[in-house]
């Protein structure tokens, strides 16, 4: 996807940010250094997520200085999953690159971040390189993550480049831009990994907190699950469901054994049966409604997506 020495596609960097007014204008500043020499046209589309400094009034004051910057806001946090979704609506470009606004990662490493796609890959996800406050536990997350999802990147929650058909596929719930690479791998994009340095915050504070830890590990488990038995629930549930009619099968045959030819009834034994059987029974109607909920969900995501497309095409044309 290259045209001479130049990429054929745009560039939309996606920046949410929170409180984080201290570095927008230096932002601004590197990115513009950045896009003097990189070898695609780009634009900058700030999302200010409900904050409470001077924040959005830094994105206005930068949009009038430089044409590349876009921004729009929400009137209170909603999380940067949805941060991002309201970049991609507003954003023009043919990739995306979602990078956050903490000057952590510099605007002068996009381009290393951008070029995994111009040579055919689907997604770039980064690496951090260097030392930081969570090393130890993201290095945790992330060995969990590569062997849930049997996905060989090492850093799942890095910055990263896609191509906008990637998120056109996929359903982002909330605090699922985390889990954005497995999403997409497994709709069969291809990936791969850069290693992007990461540099200490200057400004500002991290909204890092301990109460990430078991969201982030429900949710590892709540993707794993819509990955794998969602994709077919009647075939998850009746496989359980069978097991336990099997058991209350057997369980029956041998209270049958013990009555007639042992001379010895058991009632509990009968519970037992009922007790298994009817939650067999159970498991089989829940896979029959899920499939059916699967399907509609199915049908409801095909809808999104065309809308979606439809969305952004509108807003390219403004």
């Amino acid at each position: 996807m290259t045209t001479g020495n130049r990429y054929d596609f745009k560039v939309s960097t996606i920046v949410p940010a929170l409180n984080e007014e201290g570095n927008i204008d230096e932002f601004c500043s590197q990115y513009a250094a950045m896009l003097e020499k990189a070898p695609f046209e780009g634009e900058l589309v700030f999302v200010d997520d409900g904050s409470t400094d001077g924040t959005l009034e830094k994105m206005k004051a930068n949009a009038q200085k430089y044409g590349f910057v876009r921004w729009a806001s929400h009137q209170r946090c909603r999380g940067l999953t949805e941060a991002l979704q309201t970049g991609f609506a507003k954003a023009s470009g043919e990739v995306y690159v979602f990078y956050p606004a903490d000057l952590q990662y510099l605007p002068e490493d996009i381009p290393a971040l951008v070029a995994p796609i111009a040579d055919g890959a689907d997604i770039s996800t980064g690496w951090k390189q260097g030392k930081y406050a969570k090393q130890f536990v993201s290095s945790i997350y992330n060995w969990f993550s590569r062997e849930i999802f049997n996905l060989k990147v090492h850093d799942l929650n890095s910055v990263k480049a896609f191509r906008r058909v990637v998120v056109e596929s996929i359903f982002l719930r909330r605090d699922w831009h985390r889990y954005l690479v497995v999403l997409a791998a497994n709709e069969g994009f291809s990936v791969e990994e850069v290693k992007i340095p990461l540099y200490e915050r200057k400004w500002g504070k991290s909204k890092f907190s301990v109460w990430r830890i078991p969201v982030g590990v429900l949710d590892m488990l709540a993707v794993k699950f819509q990955i794998t038995f969602l994709r077919k629930p009647l075939l998850f549930f009746g496989l359980v469901g069978a097991i336990f009619i099997g058991l209350g099968v057997l369980v029956g045959l041998y209270a049958i054994y013990a009555r007639y030819v042992l001379l010895h009834g058991n009632r509990t034994l009968l519970y037992l049966v009922m007790l298994l059987i009817g939650v067999g029974m159970s498991l089989f109607l829940m896979g029959f409604i899920s499939e059916g909920v699967t399907a509609l969900k199915e049908e409801v995501s095909d809808l999104r997506k065309k809308s979606d497309a439809i969305l952004r095409e509108l807003n390219r044309r403004k």
